[in-house]
């Protein structure tokens, strides 16, 4: 892992924490929320279908592995997904609020960590995955940040929750990184393929289940072509 390498895995960090002071300094309506959802929606659309899954298919790793892998990521992400709603059911019953709220706090950093663990995989394929896959990730982060604020987790407390979350995407980028440096085709490609899961089940039951919320309008669909677009763009030019 080179120092340049090391500056792009910053990249989400940064923007992370970013979130977090427009958070504490701005409230954007629950209708601006849902056009930047779509907008990083159709970003990580473009990270699957022009830079991971071609990357997927190159490493040539089995079908076998490819297969379980996906579907391994799958049942991870669904088992997240179980344990977030579980949490949420019992706070909402006012059951160890407080506890409870770690305990979706906590969900929160694993979901940032298998990220970060994501762009470090990209960059143990080949350096252009890793710096395609930060760039659309900060898209996500960036949205991350902004939800953060609350009545009860405000100002300085919502940049340092932003800070921390950053903190985890970077360490966890670079963790995957030394990790699969050097490692089997079959290897990579399963943990690609695993991120293909994550990545798909961030766009379909987090970004757009949560930007469907609010009243959508014509104009949503527009903006996450925008998104598709923006990241094919900047995906082509790097070429």
């Amino acid at each position: 892992m080179n120092s340049h390498q090391l500056l792009t895995m910053a990249v989400p960090a940064a923007v992370a924490t970013v979130g977090g002071v427009l958070a504490a300094l701005w409230n954007p309506s629950h209708q601006f929320r849902s056009l930047v959802q779509h907008f990083a929606a159709g970003v990580i659309l473009a990270a699957l279908a022009v830079e991971l899954l071609p990357d997927i298919a190159s490493e040539h790793a089995s079908a076998g592995v490819v297969i379980g892998s996906f579907a391994l990521g799958s049942l991870f992400m669904y088992g997240l997904k179980l344990w977030t709603l579980r949490l949420e059911h019992g706070a909402e019953a006012g059951h160890a609020a407080q506890g409870l709220s770690l305990g979706l706090l906590l969900a929160t950093f694993i979901d940032v960590a298998t990220d970060g663990f994501i762009i470090g995989a990209g960059f143990a394929a080949n350096g252009e995955a890793g710096t395609i896959l930060a760039l659309g990730l900060s898209v996500e982060l960036l949205f991350l940040g902004l939800a953060l604020a609350s009545d009860t987790v405000k100002g300085w407390r919502v940049i340092g929750l932003s800070a921390a979350l950053g903190l985890t995407v970077l360490l966890f980028a670079a963790l995957g990184s030394v990790l699969l440096a050097g490692a089997s085709q079959q290897l990579i490609g399963g943990v690609l393929a695993f991120s293909a899961a994550a990545l798909l089940y961030l766009v379909t039951e987090e970004l757009l289940m949560e930007a469907h919320t609010v009243e959508e309008k014509p104009i949503s669909t527009l903006v996450l072509f925008a998104g598709f677009l923006a990241f094919w763009s900047i995906q082509l030019a790097a070429k």
